[in-house]
C-alpha cells in the first residue's frame, strides 16, 4: 500500500525483516500494543498492526508489516514489500550469524522496493549483554557503510523500540514532504511564479495561494 494522503492524515506501510527469532514479532507487538510474548512463536506468513503517530501535529497511521525469516516463507517478499516507504533490518545481538546476514536482508529490500525507502539498522534483544556477539561499533560502522540509522533495541524491556519505529516514520514524513516540495506541479508553479516577477505582473494574491497551501 502506497503512502496515502488524506486532508492531514498520513498512512505509511514498515517493513519489519530480518532472520528468524531475531525478534521481530515482539519489536511489532511493544510498539502497537506494548506488550511481550514471551512464549513467541515463529511468525507464519504475514501479519500487520497497525499504530497512530504524531509529527509535527499531523496524525501518522504507521501500518507495521511483519513475516517470517525462514527461507520456505520467501514467497510472499514481493508482496509483502509492495508499498513499503519504511523498513526495520534486524539482527540479534547475541547471535552474529543473524547480523552476517542482513546485507542479504537490504539486498532484498533493494530489489523489491522501487520507492525511497526509510531504512534502520536494529541490533535487538540488548538485554542480552552477558551474552553479547556482535559489538555496538559492528553495529554503527555496517550502518554508516550502508547509509542507515542504527539503533540497539530490547522488546522485552521497551528499550528504544518507540524511538526506532518513530525515527523512520519521521524520515518516512520528511521524505513525502521533500517529494511534494519536489513534484512536477510545484515546480511548475514556481517557475510561472518567476516568470510573472520578471514580467512585472502583480504577485500578491498569487503569493497569498502560495502561503495558505
Amino acid at each position: 500500500m502506497e503512502e496515502e494522503q488524506v486532508g492531514e492524515e498520513y498512512l505509511f506501510k514498515i517493513v519489519v525483516i530480518g532472520d528468524s527469532a531475531v525478534g521481530k514479532s515482539n519489536l511489532l507487538s511493544r510498539f502497537a500494543r506494548d506488550e511481550f510474548d514471551h512464549n513467541s512463536k515463529a511468525t507464519i506468513g504475514v501479519e500487520f498492526q497497525t499504530q497512530v503517530v504524531e509529527v509535527d501535529g499531523k496524525e501518522i497511521k504507521a501500518q507495521v508489516w511483519d513475516t517470517a525469516g525462514q527461507e520456505r516463507f520467501r514467497a510472499v517478499t514481493s508482496a509483502y514489500y509492495r508499498g513499503a516507504v519504511g523498513a526495520l533490518v534486524v539482527y540479534d545481538i547475541s547471535r552474529n550469524t543473524t547480523f552476517v546476514n542482513i546485507k542479504r536482508w537490504l539486498d532484498e529490500l533493494n530489489t523489491h522496493c522501487d520507492t525511497t525507502v526509510a531504512r534502520m539498522l536494529v541490533g535487538n534483544k540488548c538485554d542480552l549483554e552477558n551474552i553479547r556477539d556482535v559489538s555496538v561499533e559492528e553495529g554503527k560502522n555496517l550502518a554508516e557503510e550502508e547509509g542507515l540509522f542504527f539503533i540497539e533495541t530490547s522488546a522485552l524491556d521497551s528499550t528504544n523500540v518507540k524511538t526506532a519505529f518513530e525515527i523512520v516514520i519521521r524520515e518516512i514524513y520528511k521524505n513525502v514532504s521533500r517529494k511534494v516540495l519536489n513534484s512536477d506541479s510545484y515546480k511548475a508553479e514556481l517557475s510561472v511564479n518567476r516568470i510573472s516577477l520578471a514580467n512585472g505582473t502583480d504577485m500578491s494574491k498569487q503569493n497569498a495561494s502560495c502561503c495558505s497551501r
